[in-house]
């Protein structure tokens, strides 16, 4: 990557910021402090691996060079990693969603500080990211990050903000497929899908039952092909059809009933394959935005200058990437642990970044 530093400030090497980070974040690390301590703790190993002879980079240096670095440039080589290190086979369904980081977004006079990723349910990796200056600009940022990755043969699920003609159609000039959440936003299409399935015969998929953490989980997916009713579905490059997912929820402690109907359009045809995509969404909030947020406190981040909190947010799905491709089964958390007390198990995980 390219230096952001003028080169009377290059007193340590660029690979050494960006491997301590790394190695740094692997084990807990969460802070400009955090990292500098990891580096004064791991003195001995990093020289070892690293040319140390300047020490160990301050917290303010880490901290100068992540808030200069091009994210665009680090986000593109983060890109083609996680496409080397990804089981192309498996690599099928795409979630895409946005998330706001909310400490740093606070504290930032120029807005909020909102992400969309990108994530492969299968091999539960972070394929990329895109930031974005609030919620409401996912729609523009969406089409962008569709345009960074690989997705031939890939079905792609977005929630209802992404359903616009114009992601659905590059999608498609991706060479894949598409399930897009339909909600009141779209208040024509939304209610000539309710009314198909009113009126017209549909295919069905029932998953088992699922009961878990408490809860008892019934899913009926129906889908329907004849879009005779649906009266803009040209517009919708490739529409093939539309589903109906009928859920409920009972609590066992309490006997508390949720019932949901939540509608879609696809350009996948075999309901089986849709209700897997839909299902696989969720993967983006609970394996990725859930473990961001708990494991690695991202969202009490209060880096917020220049670039530092999209690029931290980089380094942080790096070391996601990194710390679940690493067979052992335990948690992320103990994971993490065991890379900050293990040389040997912290040099395995890093060892993943040159497959």
């Amino acid at each position: 990557m390219k230096d952001p530093r003028i080169d009377r400030k290059k007193l340590h090497p660029l690979e050494n910021i960006i491997f301590i980070s790394i190695a740094s974040v692997l084990c807990g690390a969460e802070t400009w402090e955090d990292i500098e301590d990891f580096g004064y703790a791991k003195f001995d190993w990093l020289s070892g691996i690293l040319d140390m002879k300047n020490g160990v980079p301050s917290h303010d240096t880490f901290n100068r060079f992540f808030r200069a670095l091009n994210p665009g440039e680090f986000e593109q080589h983060f890109i083609k990693w996680t496409q080397s290190i990804i089981n192309q086979r498996d690599y099928e369904f795409v979630s895409i969603d946005g998330k706001t980081i909310c400490q740093a977004s606070k504290m930032n006079t120029n807005g909020s500080i909102h992400i969309v990723s990108a994530w492969a349910s299968r091999n539960n990796l972070t394929l990329g990211q895109v930031k974005t200056a609030e919620k409401s600009n996912e729609i523009t940022a969406i089409p962008e990050l569709l345009e960074s990755l690989m997705l031939k043969n890939c079905i792609v699920t977005i929630d209802a903000m992404g359903c616009q003609k114009d992601i659905a159609k590059k999608i498609r000039e991706e060479k894949a497929d598409y399930i897009l959440a339909v909600k009141e936003n779209h208040p024509i299409l939304y209610d000539e899908i309710r009314s198909s399935f009113s009126m017209l015969k549909s295919e069905e998929f029932l998953p088992p039952i699922e009961a878990d953490h408490g809860r008892i989980e019934t899913r009926k997916y129906y889908l329907i092909s004849n879009l005779k009713y649906i009266s803009q579905a040209e517009e919708w490059k490739d529409l093939k059809s539309i589903i109906m997912v009928d859920s409920e929820r009972i609590h066992k402690k309490t006997g508390e009933i949720q019932k949901q109907i939540r509608y879609f359009i696809s350009s996948v045809t075999e309901v089986e394959k849709t209700a897997t995509g839909i299902r696989n969404h969720w993967g983006i909030e609970n394996k990725l935005h859930w473990v961001l947020d708990v494991a690695m406190n991202e969202d009490k981040s209060a880096k917020r200058d220049g670039y530092a909190a999209q690029n931290f947010s980089m380094v942080n799905k790096l070391a996601l990437n990194l710390l679940r491709k690493e067979e052992r089964k335990v948690s992320i958390r103990r994971k993490r642990k065991i890379a900050g007390w293990v040389n040997e198990y912290l040099w395995k995980i890093l060892g993943l970044i040159n497959p």
